[in-house]
């Protein structure tokens, strides 16, 4: 399907016969008016200057070619009604990154995306259409809500290429307003500010004369938050009332300090570097000089190690939270010293019991229940595996080893009431 500015090429089929089947087993419990379901992927292509008609039939077919990747088979004349499955609009997948770059690369300057969606058609046994009741049961296995979305037309495609006007600056004004000016725009920007954090910038603002712009307040929020900054990490750490001597970063730099061993970068870089199995020993590496011929270079040769924390986002999408994860530990390697090269990844999984269907074990407690943004944790680790494991293959760092454990404790909480932990 061609339209002025973009193409449609359908796909392979995109899941499985097993994938089918684990759909329908978990979905036929609540909704058993649905029979059958099959899936295809999608392919929508977006060029540069909006006009896909100049395509000729050469560089059509060489898109063609590219996009055919996967199974061999494919759905003939899919029946049911249509879903289609899209990257949540305003973002980019990975994949699109990738797929995009691979087709520029094969003579397709022209191209300016790629994006690639699921489509699904879901028979029933009635033959009418899923009543709402039907579909929001359904929804949450074919799609992940954290990074895709839903449609129910191909033309919907169209919204992931949709370009808004970027919004004028804006300013908050916190010279005539005061702190609730600046408290109504923590809550209408979710910038999730602190308290303290209102006070902070109401302070040094009106300190230099002038009114914050969203811009700022937004950055702020970013580079002061806890995943940046790990403000808890670095508080007062009170045990049972007595205030300890060192923070909980402080306790962790303390084992660096008694024992450094053979530490040659430790918290001062984007990961730690410990010195080769021979210190002062040097080794050939291959790699090109300054003026970009390659050759053997003599150096000593250390070891790099990086650890990502990605409990929040995997707890949320566990297949894309522990990928990304994945990516972060490689990012930084990568932004070590002047450069390092990847060569293998691990990952690891603490979660609360799994409570595994008709397997349920002596000390797992019943189901208390968790916020419905939260996946369970077996959800997490059917997922998460696979997703660090697939980030970490496709770079080239293969997954090679790992562990995962489960734990919870009845503990009695601040307040003197029973909690679990």
């Amino acid at each position: 399907m061609t339209r002025s500015n973009m193409i449609c090429l359908r796909g392979s089929v995109a899941l499985s016969q097993f994938r089918i089947e684990k759909i329908l087993a978990n979905i036929r419990v609540s909704c058993p008016n649905i029979k059958g379901i099959d899936a295809e992927f999608q392919h929508f292509v977006w060029f540069e200057h909006g006009d896909a008609m100049a395509l000729d039939a050469a560089r059509h077919e060489t898109l063609k070619q590219i996009l055919t990747y996967g199974s061999s088979a494919k759905l003939e004349n899919p029946q049911g009604q249509f879903f289609l499955v899209l990257p949540r609009i305003g973002t980019i997948s990975p994949w699109a990154s990738r797929a995009t770059d691979i087709v520029q690369h094969c003579g397709l300057p022209a191209v300016q995306r790629v994006e690639r969606g699921m489509a699904y058609y879901v028979q029933t046994e009635n033959g009418e259409k899923l009543t709402q009741e039907e579909r929001r049961p359904l929804l949450p296995l074919i799609h992940d809500r954290m990074t895709e979305a839903v449609f129910a037309s191909l033309d919907d495609a169209e919204k992931l290429y949709h370009m808004d006007t970027p919004k004028p600056l804006s300013t908050v004004d916190i010279l005539q307003g005061g702190k609730s000016a600046l408290e109504q725009a923590n809550a209408s920007l979710g910038l999730a500010l602190s308290p303290d954090e209102v006070d902070y910038l109401l302070e040094n603002f009106i300190k230099i004369g002038r009114n914050p712009t969203d811009v700022e307040l937004m950055m702020f929020a970013q580079a002061n938050s806890e995943h940046c900054r790990h403000k808890i990490f670095n508080a007062d750490w009170v045990i049972d009332g007595v205030a300890q001597a060192q923070s909980l970063f402080s306790m962790i730099r303390n084992t660096h300090k008694l024992n450094p061993g053979n530490t040659v970068v430790a918290y001062s870089d984007n990961s730690s570097i410990v010195a080769g199995h021979q210190p002062g020993a040097t080794t050939k590496r291959f790699y090109p000089a300054n003026d970009g011929a390659y050759g053997y270079v003599e150096e000593e040769m250390h070891y790099l190690m990086k650890v990502e924390t990605h409990n929040h986002p995997t707890a949320i999408s566990p297949f894309a939270g522990a990928a990304t994860g994945a990516g972060g530990e490689i990012r930084d390697e990568g932004a070590t010293g002047s450069g390092s090269k990847p060569k293998a990844g691990l990952t690891g999984f603490s979660v609360s019991n799994l409570n595994i269907p008709d397997f349920q074990q002596p000390w797992e407690s019943s189901d208390y229940g968790r916020p419905g943004r939260i996946a369970s944790p077996l959800q997490i680790m059917i997922d998460g595996p696979l997703g660090g494991a697939a980030y970490n293959n496709e770079f080239g760092r293969p997954n090679i080893a790992g562990y995962f454990r489960t734990f919870e404790l009845e503990s009695t909480g601040p307040d003197g009431k029973a909690e679990m932990r």
